[in-house]
């Protein structure tokens, strides 16, 4: 029998947390820790804040897990609200967006499948919140973290006039 990897494990103190204006991320287990097989993260967001922008993976499905609150969720062609206790799973290579509903205020767990070192990503966004990176810097890194933008003006069309 081949020898297991041993079991990836993080306490909730020792988790690294960034922050941007609205939203806070804890760094759970990323995929080097976890053998390649899952990268998770928290995302908690302020009531109304956008937590991605439209983007796909093209080597990993995305299952998003909602522990309080309310997100609102762009896969693929459905725009759907997922309320405390729901869940979704979004393919590889589907266009995906998701934040907080104007109402509520979301606190999520986000496991890419498999996992994909995506750590250095998220704390390309905090020092982009910062002013201290730039969004050429994020579109230079698409490969490398497997985050693929593309244009979603219904997402962005729904997610503005829920703003007046």
């Amino acid at each position: 029998m081949p020898t297991p990897r041993p079991p990836a494990i993080q306490q909730a103190d020792d988790a690294e947390t960034l922050h941007t204006e609205s939203v806070t991320m804890r760094l759970l287990i990323d995929a080097e820790q976890a053998g390649g097989a899952v990268s998770t993260l928290e995302v908690t967001m302020a009531r109304g804040a956008d937590g991605a922008a439209p983007h796909f993976h093209t080597r990993s499905d995305e299952l998003f897990y909602v522990a309080e609150g309310e997100l609102q969720l762009l896969a693929g062609e459905r725009l759907v609200t997922v309320g405390a206790g729901g869940t979704a799973v979004v393919p590889k290579n589907t266009t995906h967006a998701f934040g907080a509903t104007p109402d509520s205020g979301a606190r999520i767990l986000i496991a890419l499948m498999p996992g994909v070192q995506r750590f250095g990503y998220f704390r390309l966004l905090e020092r982009i919140a910062r002013g201290e990176a730039t969004f050429d810097e994020l579109a230079a890194s698409q490969d490398e973290y497997d985050n693929h933008f593309v244009d979603a003006p219904r997402w962005w069309q729904e997610r503005t006039a829920q703003r007046r």
